[in-house]
This record gives structure tokens, C-alpha cells and sequence, in this order.
């Protein structure tokens, strides 16, 4: 965690805000190319032949525009998912933390690829990646981030059927695995590097005070299964903070690494901690 916090201090006025959206606009872009020039897809691939024999450059960006489906239906609903998905992950880490998450993803995938034709190459054969390596694992990543993020929230499936996000992603898990054991050399290569942010983003980040029995008990007692007074930490103890949760009553001063923003959606002042800024009820004005 404090790699990463220098990193932002470093780094943090290069990142892509609304990242998200560029990559989108980037899959819709592919899609119409798709259904005017389809033959033209062939040479947006990640083909590390063609990029380190014909210098085809473009290669390294252009795949992260081919489009997923050709049903119209199927990119709409997957743009406006993750569209969402990712603003509010940016939102809950910040545009640096995201665009680490995302840029990773895309350079795991990229590193697989070569290494997977460095593999073949001293053997004296040839393979080509071609369609086989997208961003549809990194997409899920973005799905599997945001659920670990906020395992009990609910989405409707197909807008129809209520399901926990914590539910999805262990159905999705299960998907991964089944993919993986029954992909080729290239599909096991695409899966575990697009995925590898996921796995190495969460096992270097993740809060642990989450667990802590303190924040458990100041959960129960906030969601009616404990006691209603509640002595926050930080509070009487002489020293000002900035910021403080109108959930659970947290500060900096609690965890440094906690990240808090103001609600648009609340009428007034009201600023969240980033695991309830998307799980509080709204406070409105009579």
C-alpha cells in the first residue's frame, strides 16, 4: 500500500480520468468497424510477430478495441454496465488507483502475449495469438474488483431477477476455472495474466482492518444489531480531522489509507468513507 501511495504522489497528475469511458468509446469504435471493414480486425490484433518483425506498433492498442460480440444488443448492455462499474470503482479509489488497475491489466495481457510467442519462438515454431486475446478478462476484473468492493450490493439480472454481486462473482469464479481447464496454451495465458491485476491488486491493497473486530462491532451496532451509542475512535482525544464518515463515524486519523467523498445525491454536507459511499441511504430535506 505505501508503494502505491508513492506511486500516486509521483505519478498521479499523468492519470486518465474517466478511463473507463475511453476504453468504451474505444469498443464501440471496434464495433463499427466491425460491421463495415470486418477484415480490418485482423490487423488490430496482439500479434507480437507482426509487431517485432513488421513493426506494426499499433498492435499494442488497436486490441483493446475489438469488440466482444457482434450482437448490438449484447455491446449496449456490456458498455452500460461497465460504464458504471467503472465510474464508481474510480470513484471509490480514485483515478490513479483505477487507472493502475486497468493499465495493468492491459500490460499483463500484453506481457503474456510475448511471452507466450517467446516460448514458442525457441522452439522453432510460430503461433498466432489472433482473436484468442481481448479484453473481455479484463473486463471481469473490473467486475470482480467491484464486487469485492461491495459484496452484499444487488443488481438486477437481465433487469429482472434480484442478485447479491457477491453471488455473481462466485458463478463467474466458477466460469474462470471451467474456461481455463478447457482453453488452449493461449486462452490459460490470456485468462491468468488479464486476471493477474485482480490477484495482485487485492492481495497488496486490500484493507484488512475490514475484519477487524472493532469495525465489526461498529458495523452491528450502525445496522440496528448492537447497542445505539457509539463512541467513535479519534473523537475527544484533542486532535482535528478532516474528514469523518456519516456511516460509521471513521477518520483519517483511524486509518490513513480510508478514502472519503462527498454524496451529490444527499441534501447537505455528508461525506462517506469508501465502503458506504454507494451503500447509505440518501439524507434528504423535508
Amino acid at each position: 500500500m505505501n508503494f502505491i501511495n508513492k506511486l500516486e504522489r509521483k505519478f498521479g497528475r499523468y492519470a486518465v480520468p474517466n478511463l473507463i469511458t475511453y476504453l468504451i468509446g474505444g469498443q464501440a469504435i471496434g464495433y463499427v468497424i466491425n460491421l463495415i471493414m470486418p477484415s480490418a480486425l485482423a490487423l488490430m490484433t496482439l500479434e507480437p510477430h507482426y509487431i517485432i518483425n513488421n513493426f506494426q506498433i499499433w498492435r499494442l492498442i488497436t486490441w483493446v478495441m475489438i469488440p466482444h460480440s457482434s450482437s448490438l444488443l449484447f455491446m449496449l448492455i456490456m458498455m452500460f454496465l461497465y460504464y458504471q462499474l467503472g465510474m464508481a470503482l474510480e470513484r471509490t479509489w480514485g483515478v490513479f488507483r483505477f487507472n493502475l488497475y486497468i493499465w495493468g491489466g492491459i500490460f499483463f495481457t500484453i506481457l503474456g502475449a510475448f511471452g507466450l510467442y517467446a516460448f514458442y519462438a525457441m522452439q522453432g515454431k510460430y503461433i498466432s495469438t489472433g482473436y484468442g486475446i481481448s479484453t473481455y478478462y479484463i473486463n471481469l476484473a473490473i467486475f470482480l474488483a467491484f464486487a469485492t468492493c461491495f459484496p452484499d450490493m444487488q443488481v438486477m439480472l437481465y433487469f429482472i431477477i434480484p442478485v447479491k454481486m457477491k453471488y455473481m462473482a462466485i458463478l463467474y469464479g466458477f466460469m474462470v476455472v471451467y474456461s481455463f481447464i478447457n482453453s488452449n496454451m493461449t486462452g490459460k495465458i490470456t485468462i491468468l495474466m488479464s486476471l493477474l491485476n485482480f490477484i495482485i491488486f487485492f492481495l497488496s491493497t486490500r484493507n484488512l482492518k475490514r475484519i477487524d473486530p472493532r469495525t465489526v462491532k461498529r458495523r452491528r451496532q450502525f445496522s440496528g444489531e448492537g447497542p445505539k451509542v457509539v463512541k467513535f475512535p479519534g473523537s475527544g482525544n484533542g486532535r482535528i480531522t478532516k474528514h469523518k464518515c456519516a456511516i460509521c463515524g471513521r477518520t483519517e486519523l483511524d486509518d490513513p489509507n480510508l478514502e472519503f467523498r462527498f454524496c451529490s445525491k444527499c441534501d447537505g454536507n455528508y461525506e462517506y468513507c469508501s465502503e458506504h459511499i454507494y451503500t447509505h441511504q440518501h439524507m434528504k430535506r423535508d
